[in-house]
């Protein structure tokens, strides 16, 4: 089992910055693949960013240059810089974890931009 515990939400203003955490406990192994995903109200859970343990990072066309994701492998933890909030932006932030085929998710986090 691998747990997920998600920090750094809030409320911020259009043009603002927040910082996610998210550190992963439980039976990490090294090979793995930690990411956030994003829902917004009435819409798909969608990819947002994510990035294996080498360092390999993929990212959703919309928060490119914007959104900058990262990771401690020491400490088992992920993080995702957003800055240049939009109020499209607003939504739940889960943390995800894969490894060979298993999928843990975080209990989410809320990001709310107001315009």
């Amino acid at each position: 089992q691998v747990q997920l515990v998600e920090s750094g939400g809030g409320l911020v203003q259009a043009g603002g910055s927040l910082r996610l955490s998210c550190a992963a406990s439980g039976d990490i192994f090294r090979d793995n693949i930690m990411g956030w995903y994003r829902q917004a109200p009435g819409k798909q859970r969608e990819l947002v960013a994510r990035i294996n343990s080498e360092g390999t990072t993929n990212y959703m066309d919309s928060v490119k240059g914007r959104f900058t994701i990262s990771r401690d492998n020491a400490k088992n933890t992920v993080y995702l810089q957003m800055n240049s909030l939009k109020p499209e932006d607003t939504a739940v932030y889960y943390c995800n974890y894969q490894w060979l085929g298993r999928i843990y998710w975080g209990q989410g986090t809320q990001v709310t931009v107001s315009s």
